[in-house]
């Protein structure tokens, strides 16, 4: 069993903690998250915080994990910020962006055009020779995560050639295909 929510969670230099009755916000450099809280506790002391559970029911115990879980990503995300990149496996497929918007030629008879959250910082990289990147980076992992996992929701990579959306440094399992 894990043991994740008893481990402390040391707060950097630049980095504010607030703990109120059941929302918890953590101010850094790179911006500010809030997170609801129920059923457990948290203490901020000495620089280091710790998340602590009434009792050993199994409620309880599931939150403990979470809750630590989300306020060390929330400490990290605001003191270093988080970044996803995807690569677009295939031939013909193109990635742009103007400010926000991200322009994608995926083999469909259209483009598709995504609107990105204006805390998420967007960056297309196209070199000669290589499959185009798209780097997302933010503060908020939750967000990245989401916005990441769309975008490779338009054209998952297929197992047979490895074409489509994938992440970088992700291994896809591969099929032989026909066999003579």
């Amino acid at each position: 069993m894990s043991r994740i929510g008893k481990n402390p969670i040391s707060i950097p230099a630049g980095v504010t903690v607030e703990v109120s009755d059941t929302v918890i916000t953590v101010k850094g450099k790179l911006g500010q998250l809030t997170q609801d809280y129920a059923d457990v506790t948290v203490k901020v002391e000495e620089g280091q915080l710790t998340v602590e559970r009434p009792s050993d029911s199994k409620d309880h115990r599931a939150k403990h994990g979470l809750y630590r879980s989300l306020i060390s990503n929330m400490v990290t995300g605001v003191s270093e910020g988080f970044t996803k990149e995807l690569e677009l496996v295939g031939v013909g497929y193109r990635a742009s962006n103007q400010g926000q918007k991200l322009d994608l030629a995926l083999g469909f008879s259209h483009n598709i055009v995504l609107e990105v959250a204006p805390e998420v910082k967007l960056e297309t990289i196209s070199e000669k020779g290589k499959n185009p990147i798209v780097k997302l980076t933010s503060f908020d992992k939750q967000l990245v995560g989401q916005i990441a996992a769309k975008i490779r929701g338009f054209r998952k990579p297929e197992p047979y050639k490895g074409k489509g959306v994938k992440f970088v440094g992700e291994v896809l399992r591969r099929k032989a295909g026909k066999s003579a």
